[in-house]
């Protein structure tokens, strides 16, 4: 499971496939979510600043 959230698969999604509620999911793979929420915030980071250049 961590890879599927690892790879940015939505974490409702993830714990259907797996028969958990999310609260389980939360609970459990707090740190591997905590991890992509940083890539995403630096992901968006990025796209933020290649938009805002001049060209």
């Amino acid at each position: 499971m961590s890879i599927w959230l690892s790879s940015g698969v939505d974490a409702m999604e993830c714990a259907r496939w797996a028969g958990h509620g999310i609260a389980v999911l939360h609970r459990v793979y707090a740190k591997v979510l905590d991890q992509t929420r940083e890539r995403a915030n630096s992901r968006i980071d990025a796209a933020l600043r290649e938009w805002n250049e001049p060209e």
